[in-house]
């Protein structure tokens, strides 16, 4: 018989703290949730539901950096956005997916096939680029235009269309000469986003 020695309960030790959320775990967990919206948004396909839930699923794939899945998502929320009566939706989406087009550009690699890659990328910015100050014309919110045509400019100017660029934006320009209100609103909607970043 083997003698055995009672040493007790052994010490607990404290569990090891949880490692903190990765920003790529963040990113996927974000992306399940929009998935979830998108099954919810399906059973009723109202349209503007769901092109919010598509383009929710297109940010999250831009977010992990896999453009050709933000792009594809982005463009079926463009296409849901035209079954609604009013443009606000349309417009910002035209914008989105410009910019969208934009960072894919800047992403594509290298060789004769990533640059193929980012000429496309780059004309479909400018077309929806162009197509979004087109759009905004439409609108009775000088406020809302301008915004819609300096991020159009903005898009522009990354693709290397200065002149197009500078023509958005002296459209801009003229818009809040006609409405000084709405400069000034601009002015301190800028400024207060500056003293945040200040912070």
């Amino acid at each position: 018989m083997i003698a055995t020695h009672d040493q007790g309960t052994p010490a607990q030790t404290d569990p090891p703290p949880a490692e903190p959320a990765l920003p790529d775990d963040l990113e996927r967990a974000a992306l399940e949730l929009a998935v979830r919206r998108l099954d919810e948004a399906e059973l009723h396909r109202q349209p503007a539901a769901m092109s919010e839930a598509l383009a929710g699923i297109a940010r999250c794939y831009r977010s992990l950096s896999a453009y050709a899945h933000a792009m594809d998502f982005m463009h079926q929320a463009l296409r849901w956005s035209y079954a609604l009566g009013g443009v606000d939706q349309r417009v910002e989406l035209l914008c989105e997916l410009a910019e969208l087009s934009c960072a894919a550009a800047e992403d594509a690699s290298g060789g004769e096939d990533g640059d193929r890659q980012a000429r496309n990328a780059r004309d479909l910015a400018r077309d929806m680029a162009f197509e979004a100050a087109r759009v905004a014309t439409h609108s009775s919110d000088a406020h809302w235009e301008i915004k819609i045509l300096l991020r159009a400019s903005d898009v522009l100017d990354q693709c290397g269309d200065h002149d197009d660029a500078i023509t958005l934006q002296t459209r801009a320009m003229e818009l809040m000469v006609r409405h000084p209100e709405v400069s000034d609103a601009l002015i301190e909607a800028d400024q207060h986003a500056l003293d945040g970043r200040l912070m």
